[in-house]
């Protein structure tokens, strides 16, 4: 009977470390996810920082495109205020499609703008105009990049608390799946083609 008992605690206890591996894994890989996000939103918060200057540079020269220059700039309000809301969740899947979207908005303004530009010579050939566009083309790239690390830790992490006997544990400590970071437009997937030469 002592056997039993000694049987049963060890198969206890076996159980527990078990649980609590599971548990831990879970955590590490969630917060590898939102460290993640974290390097998005710092690349997003310098996009963000760098339209106003875009637009006053080209409200100089452009003068009749009022409403596309003010579009800019409330889509830039918007996009910025989803992402502080998001870095704050980013564990939450409608923060990040919240995001999304308006980063596709942002995305869909700033080409026009560009768009508009490419009629304006002068603001073309304007050296502040010019190292504003390279440095957002960089910036938007940097996104891209850390957008990628970031849906790694998310399908490592989704993937891990789906799999069995992970979906026990990822059930009963409620561990909810994660958003993956997806540009849905063609047109945003790309960094905004820029050329002012």
């Amino acid at each position: 009977m002592n056997y039993l008992l000694i049987g049963l605690f060890v198969l206890i206890g076996l159980s527990l470390i078990f649980i609590v591996s599971i548990y831990n894994r879970l955590v590490t890989m969630r917060n590898r996810f939102k460290n993640a996000y974290a390097q998005i939103d710092v690349q997003l918060r310098r996009r963000y920082d760098l339209i106003p200057n875009l637009v006053e540079t080209a409200k100089g020269y452009m003068k009749h495109e009022r409403e596309t220059l003010e579009a800019v700039i409330q889509a830039r309000n918007q996009a910025s205020s989803a992402n502080q809301k998001a870095s704050q969740d980013p564990g939450d899947p409608n923060n990040i499609r919240a995001v999304l979207g308006a980063e596709g908005q942002l995305s869909g303004v700033l080409g026009r703008l560009f768009a508009l530009a490419e009629a304006y010579p002068d603001l073309k050939a304007n050296q502040n105009m010019m190292q504003l566009t390279e440095e957002l083309t960089s910036t938007e790239n940097r996104v891209a990049y850390a957008r990628q690390a970031y849906n790694d830790s998310v399908m490592s992490y989704n993937t891990s608390r789906e799999v069995f006997p992970n979906n026990l544990i990822s059930g009963i400590f409620n561990f909810q799946s994660a958003q993956l970071f997806e540009v849905q437009e063609a047109a945003v997937k790309e960094a905004p083609k820029v050329s002012f030469g």
